[in-house]
């Protein structure tokens, strides 16, 4: 996933950067590096790993966090 498909996606979820970092679990500075593609002190690029990537086609999906059905019977 690029930066620009991650602002994509930000957007078509209609969030702001603070709203998908709480959906994500990640901290506001994290997300915003994302989307700049590097980190704030050091201009390194950032990667967005595949688990990120998963995290948001999961919410735009329209689904939440897993729980097994046997799990919310007890």
């Amino acid at each position: 996933m690029t930066p620009e498909d991650f602002k994509a996606w930000r957007k078509h979820m209609s969030l702001s950067q603070r709203a998908a970092a709480e959906a994500l679990g990640v901290a506001l500075p994290t997300l915003q590096a994302w989307e700049r593609g590097a980190a704030f002190a050091t201009g390194k690029p950032v990667e967005i790993d595949r688990r990120t990537a998963l995290a948001c086609a999961a919410l735009a999906a329209g689904l939440g966090e897993w729980a097994n059905d046997a799990e919310k019977a007890h």
